[in-house]
């Protein structure tokens, strides 16, 4: 019998001073049976940082054609591929050969510095690629609930994440900047 998803229910505020984009969303998020909680984490993480009326959740691990997280325009064109972990040198190739920008969030300490030492530069040929590491993702651990109620806070380049417990400064290192995005 195959395990089956964890339904997580998030409602998140985001207010991005740096993007003036202040609004709630009413999430489902699917962790996949071999997902870990801190890795689905990191995508509600990603889409605090993206959010967009258009900015959906993938299919999951289960699916190698689709990111973490995407936007979409009304033709169905893909405007933002979002693939969060460490992800294959050529997924990203490929991700960039079907979406106007893609975006790579790497976590896990050592292992996420060791990657981007292998991959930096190959990655660094690709203008339409942007790499953030979020060094500390212990913090997001401390939030997941089946029923999280989330307020993300971004300004000049910070950004808080709270619950009803307390607030966390969540570090993201740019490592790299793509060229649409500067």
């Amino acid at each position: 019998m195959a395990l089956k998803h964890t339904i997580f229910k998030v409602e998140l505020s985001i207010a991005d001073m740096d993007r003036h984009y202040y609004e709630t969303h009413s999430l489902t998020v699917a962790q996949h049976p071999s997902e870990t909680e801190e890795r689905m984490m990191v995508r509600v993480l990603a889409f605090a940082r993206h959010a967009h009326e258009r900015l959906v959740f993938g299919k999951g691990l289960s699916t190698d054609d689709e990111p973490d997280l995407w936007q979409k325009d009304y033709t169905e064109a893909i405007n933002v591929w979002i693939d969060v972990g460490l992800p294959d040198e050529k997924r990203i190739r490929k991700a960039c050969g079907r979406s106007d920008n893609v975006v790579v969030y790497l976590y896990g300490g050592n292992i996420a510095d060791m990657w981007w030492k292998d991959n930096a530069s190959k990655i660094k040929q690709l203008a339409k690629v942007s790499v953030f590491n979020l060094p500390d993702t212990e913090p997001l651990k401390q939030l997941v609930k089946r029923n999280m109620t989330l307020q993300c806070s971004i300004q000049d380049g910070e950004m808080w994440l709270s619950d009803e417990a307390g607030a966390h400064l969540m570090h993201v290192d740019v490592l790299q900047t793509a060229a649409a995005l500067t």
